[in-house]
């Protein structure tokens, strides 16, 4: 048994494991929780890479974690699972999120000030993390790899239903070309080809019914219907947009399923082992 709470010990019980749930330090309205080894000591020396979870509309983040957590034993892992809760901005607010920016509140950087509150609790390898996001979360992932791609090993990008393009022809959300008028920061296409990038989706994820845009949408905009009208389009369109930037991406798509990823993170998995294993080679 673990011994914690003893002299010295910053870390609880509710620490290891399928961990308690955390509000965050800069904002307490987004909570989070983690999975953390069983061979995790506090007094040991080993460093654990941090895979960030990122949820959908369905804010399923202790499913996410939990369905993670034979990933993190095995792998040596530590996993981070961020809530983005509904009704933030205003009732019944699903998306702002997805957008990372909604006026003054920055979704970017409570998430990256999670990571770094991770950082202080437990020994995180390295400087940079594995990101993945389905739905929603493909939203939240894809477009915080445009803004801080430097703080990613890994992107995972799981069939966004609304994408903005590697584009610099048109303005965001649809593509890129007032990026950092909007955000303050400029695309680094360089530091982006250092990230290793996953599209995962399902073959049969054709339903439009929650992704068409007209408009009378609060998204509308000159473009919105450019990258396609189904997910499988968008990424496709995704990933060309990136490839023509010179950004390789692992291209996975699972025959015989629809807008469900239990049956993908498998392919998230063997990804953020493949990741890993670049990463470790050398040392």
């Amino acid at each position: 048994m673990r011994k914690t709470g003893g002299h010295g010990k910053k870390l609880s019980y509710y620490d290891f494991g399928h961990t308690t749930v955390y509000a965050s330090r800069m904002d307490q309205r987004f909570p989070y929780c983690a999975y953390v080894p069983q061979d995790y000591e506090e007094d040991g020396d080993k460093t654990y890479p941090l895979a960030v979870i990122v949820h959908g509309t369905e804010r399923g983040m202790q499913a996410y974690r939990d369905g993670f957590a034979d990933f993190a034993e095995e792998n040596g892992v530590i996993v981070l699972c961020p809530l983005f809760p509904t009704g933030i901005c205003f009732p019944g607010d699903l998306s702002s999120y997805k957008m990372l920016r909604a006026g003054d509140l920055h979704y970017d950087a409570i998430m990256i000030d999670m990571i770094e509150e991770m950082r202080e609790r437990y020994r995180i390898m390295g400087d940079r993390v594995m990101m993945y996001g389905f739905s929603g979360g493909g939203h939240f992932t894809h477009r915080f790899f445009y803004l801080h791609p430097e703080r990613l090993m890994a992107a995972s990008i799981g069939a966004p239903g609304v994408v903005t393009l590697l584009d610099f022809d048109h303005d965001f959300w649809v593509g890129v070309r007032d990026f950092e008028a909007v955000f303050g920061k400029k695309i680094n296409l360089e530091a982006m080809r250092n990230v290793a990038v996953q599209m995962v989706i399902g073959g049969d994820d054709h339903e439009t019914w929650e992704i068409t845009i007209t408009p009378e949408d609060a998204w509308w905009m000159p473009g919105a219907d450019l990258a396609g009208p189904d997910r499988n389009d968008r990424m496709r369109s995704l990933k060309k947009s990136f490839e023509q930037h010179g950004i390789d991406v692992r291209h996975d798509i699972v025959p015989g399923v629809a807008h469900d990823d239990r049956l993908l993170i498998a392919k998230v998995k063997d990804f953020f082992k493949q990741s890993l294993s670049a990463v470790r080679a050398p040392a």
